[in-house]
């Protein structure tokens, strides 16, 4: 910054613009140098690697040829602000690497710049252009450099403008959680009236403290989460056809309850606002001695809602004997249960990728097959 590089800091990348480079018919053209960047906390960065990315066409040389010895290839990377598009990455590494940031710029920047430099003495680098709009993550409270380091930040994004609805906050309920505060939806909102007793520590996710037992579910869960995201609203309530009003917003909401006659309320609420929804299940029973059983999700969505219920594919009415319901711990398979429902979440928001229109799913847990059921 002190030399005048025209800096900005994207998407947990360091974007250094106004990089001059020769085109393949000798003409000035202007790049920009992107360097992926690896949080060690809040505050400090180390480089991710030896290469770079590079917003710009293929840089030559003086003699017409492009630049030797820049390994790598045509690629994307989706930056926050569109006027830097990446469309290629380079690799020229040193014998002894390099020994800071700093240091990998200017490598880099002497490689790219120095034949347009030579050609074009009147080219400027040191613009002193920096850009102090720092694009940030606007729900989380650490740096997602999960979805940097991996590149997929335009597939993220999908999710930015939910507000999802979460009711039922049991075992798979929590696990469910867990998922969705590390999901970049715009708002978590989650419903349950019980206690967390020392049985739902067993079963969901997270290191305990004594002094949780006995608290409101809520109350332990929105402690435990709330220094990790904003948009966390989580609500000591039994959700039923009174609670409108609570899901006003709602983009996408999962159900986890145990008893069919307080699914029917929800679903009938949720069908009636016009909001689509994942609903899980689990049943166990045992099978010479051991357990055995599936977890299940069920994707409704308003204009298939009926037609789905009525196979009879969830229970809508309490059953009896349930042995779910005995407080045996499952934790594995609640963490299975969420993972199932919130990979279907996400193929149908467009993230993961879905061969078909996938409205249910089954996996049994003896033969560890998964079935799915789509329309036709």
């Amino acid at each position: 910054m002190d030399r005048g590089y025209a800096l900005r800091f994207d998407s947990k990348c360091l974007v250094v613009r106004n990089i001059p480079y020769l085109s393949s018919q000798l003409e000035l053209c202007y790049g920009a140098i992107v360097s992926k960047l690896v949080f060690t906390d809040q505050n400090h960065v180390i480089q991710d690697d030896h290469q770079i990315y590079f917003a710009g066409d293929v840089p030559y040389g003086l003699n017409g040829q492009p630049i030797p010895n820049l390994a790598g290839g045509a690629t994307t990377m989706q930056l926050a602000k569109p006027d830097v598009v990446v469309q290629r990455s380079f690799s020229n590494k040193p014998p002894n690497g390099f020994a800071n940031l700093a240091e990998k710029i200017d490598h880099y920047v002497t490689i790219l710049a120095g034949p347009a430099l030579s050609r074009f003495p009147d080219a400027k680098i040191y613009t002193f252009d920096v850009d102090h709009d720092v694009v940030e993550d606007s729900i989380f409270k650490f740096h997602d450099t999960l979805t940097s380091r991996a590149e997929i930040g335009d597939l993220a994004a999908k999710f930015k403008e939910d507000v999802v609805a979460l009711i039922g906050l049991g075992g798979t309920g929590s696990y469910l959680l867990d998922f969705l505060v590390k999901t970049n939806v715009k708002e978590v909102r989650g419903f349950d009236s019980d206690a967390y007793y020392i049985h739902n520590a067993y079963r969901s996710p997270g290191s305990v403290l004594e002094a949780e037992f006995r608290r409101p579910k809520v109350e332990v869960y929105q402690a435990r989460y709330d220094n990790f995201r904003h948009g966390l609203k989580l609500v000591d309530k039994f959700i039923d056809a009174s609670c409108a009003e609570d899901l006003a917003g709602v983009a996408f909401a999962f159900v986890c309850v145990d008893k069919g006659s307080a699914r029917k309320e929800i679903f009938d609420l949720l069908i009636a606002l016009g909001i689509p929804f994942i609903d899980v299940g689990m049943g166990l029973n045992r099978q010479d001695g051991a357990l055995a059983g599936m977890m299940r999700a069920t994707l409704l969505q308003p204009a298939t809602a009926a037609n789905i219920l009525s196979q009879n594919l969830v229970e809508t009415s309490d059953q009896p004997g349930d042995e779910y319901r005995t407080n045996i711990q499952i934790a594995e398979l609640n963490a299975i249960n969420a993972g199932i429902a919130i990979l279907r979440y996400k193929q149908w928001r467009g993230f993961y990728a879905s061969d078909a229109a996938t409205y249910h799913l089954v996996m049994e847990t003896a033969s560890n097959r998964l079935f799915s059921f789509t329309c036709p």
